[in-house]
């Protein structure tokens, strides 16, 4: 069935092959749902100081752990007409590294599969922000 749409023999359908079993894993196992609800947790039991570490392997992860990072390092998130505030949003993070660290040219050519990893990290505050 996949074959008609994506073809046979050729290493673009074998791409397109991958890109489709891939879609229906993350599909399958709510793998961008879990990762969203772990990063929170990892957040909310990371002691003060501690620092978390997250590795991507695609956009779709990277997008979740950047804007989780990024709501985590945000403070009150009331809109800007609100005299005070009302949302008790408080900052958890610190983050480390605005854009996320990526494989060398070095390490691409030893590993290829590292050419998609990226990397981004955080630090708990302390107390109250």
């Amino acid at each position: 069935m996949i074959e008609t749409v994506a073809g046979t023999g050729s290493k673009e359908s074998l791409k397109t092959k991958v890109r489709i079993f891939q879609a229906i894993r993350i599909a399958v196992n709510d793998e961008l749902g879990v990762l969203s609800y772990a990063l929170s947790d990892a957040i909310n039991l990371l002691n003060p100081g501690g620092r978390i570490v997250v590795m991507s392997y695609h956009s779709l992860e990277d997008r979740i752990v950047k804007n989780t990072f990024r709501m985590a390092a945000t403070g009150c998130i009331c809109p800007p007409a609100m005299i005070h505030c009302v949302c008790d949003h408080k900052k958890q993070l610190k983050i480390l590294n605005t854009k996320p660290l990526s494989a060398s040219e070095t390490e691409t050519k030893e590993n290829t599969r590292s050419r998609s990893a990226k990397l981004r990290a955080a630090e708990k505050l302390m107390g109250e922000q």
